[in-house]
């Protein structure tokens, strides 16, 4: 009866030299040995309990090869080897195994990385980014064998372990949970396809950790739409108002607006491709016929290929503008600052959380909430409430 277990392969590899760790397949009385593309030093092997230890990986690694091993346990079991020799048994072992690695290169469209890939495709602009992002740190952390993962083997234990690489490059808590939420939108996504039934999150919670605030009060708002500015700086406070006043309109939307119909700024949002629209309130109207451009509605793209040079260029005057007008704003502010800043003095003025959610963009693209003028005419009252309050000080 044919019988595997763990061997590290120390032969020929220097004492300061990780080792490839292998499967030791016995029959006979002759051993042949199959790789695991796993390379561990002396210390990090457990020999008694046939595990890793002290190895960064160790969690991922001990999946890894604890699967391999049972995969070709059960090949044992459903093949008749009895007549065979280990030789033999080795080069069935790995014919299984490249058709198999094969199959999942070049046909398995409903695999993990391959519904992961073509979810990444059919976003665009900054979203689709930060998904080819995941996608890749994925790839760091699995390695050539990314391409064989299916939607069962990304298990809780699987979530813990990719949480913990990523943990070396990204400390902060909500910055690894980027990467997890996208792999549960791609779970989410294939479940709705019925590709797969299986869901880890059930039992993996993506637990977000509060983020310092990013809003000004009102006080501090008119400190610094009141601050005496150089002439350079005029222009980059000039369009953190006008964020302001279309109801925290995102930089990169704000730099692509091409037209104002109807007394409106109407745009599909870069993050979501949803359509939205808010009304062009005079002090907005104001700032927008002072800043003018060819390509676009304003000037930006006309000086910069790239919103996000722009927005650099805007976020660095804003901040020195905002830390000398209000020397009691401690943090570094960006144009998010004006977007949250609506929000809290929104909230502050008791308008409905739906209704400042539906200012901001969110929600989904449901028929209900493409067509729905209720949205409008609340969001831009809540829109005229704000500004009224913080430069009229009217209520």
């Amino acid at each position: 009866m044919a019988t595997t277990k763990f061997y590290l392969d120390t032969r020929g590899v220097p004492e300061d030299k990780a080792a490839p760790l292998k499967i030791a397949l016995t029959h006979k009385g002759k051993t042949v040995l199959l790789k695991l593309d796993v390379r561990l030093m002396r210390n990090q092997w457990d020999k008694v309990t046939g595990k890793i230890s002290g190895h960064k990986n160790k969690q991922f690694l001990n999946m890894y090869i604890h699967k391999r091993k049972q995969e070709l346990d059960e090949m044992l079991l459903t093949s008749c080897v009895e007549h065979m020799t280990a030789i033999q048994i080795k080069r069935m072992v790995m014919a299984q195994l490249n058709t198999k690695t094969k199959e999942n290169m070049g046909e398995d469209k409903n695999s993990f990385m391959s519904r992961f890939l073509t979810f990444t495709n059919s976003k665009a602009g900054r979203t689709k980014e930060i998904y080819t992002a995941t996608y890749n740190r994925i790839n760091a952390f699995y390695g050539a064998r990314a391409r064989e993962l299916q939607f069962e083997d990304i298990t809780k234990e699987w979530l813990t372990a990719f949480d913990a690489f990523l943990l070396r490059s990204a400390p902060s808590r909500n910055a690894r949970n980027i990467h997890l939420r996208n792999i549960r939108a791609v779970f989410n996504e294939a479940i709705d396809d019925e590709v797969t039934s299986f869901y880890p999150f059930r039992r993996f919670k993506i637990r977000p950790v509060a983020t310092p605030k990013r809003s000004l009060t009102m006080e501090q708002l008119r400190a610094l739409f009141a601050a005496e500015v150089k002439p350079f700086e005029r222009k980059y406070i000039d369009m953190f108002r006008l964020i302001f006043f279309l109801a925290g309109i995102n930089i990169v939307d704000l730099c692509r607006l091409k037209t104002i119909h109807d007394g409106r700024a109407e745009y599909y949002r870069a993050k979501t491709g949803r359509l939205y629209s808010i009304k062009v309130e005079p002090e907005a109207q104001e700032i927008i016929n002072s800043y003018k451009g060819v390509g676009q509605l304003l000037y930006m793209l006309d000086r910069c290929s790239d919103y996000r040079y722009y927005a650099q260029k805007l976020n660095k005057v804003v901040n020195a503008v905002c830390h000398e007008a209000c020397p009691s704003v401690q943090e570094n502010v960006t144009t998010y600052w004006a977007r949250h800043s609506w929000a809290t003095i929104a909230a502050s003025l008791d308008i409905p959380k739906e209704t400042i959610a539906a200012a901001l963009g969110h929600g989904g693209n449901t028929v209900t909430d493409i067509y729905i003028d209720f949205d409008r005419r609340k969001v831009d009252e809540a829109n005229r409430k704000v500004i009224n309050w913080v430069l009229y000080g009217k209520r």
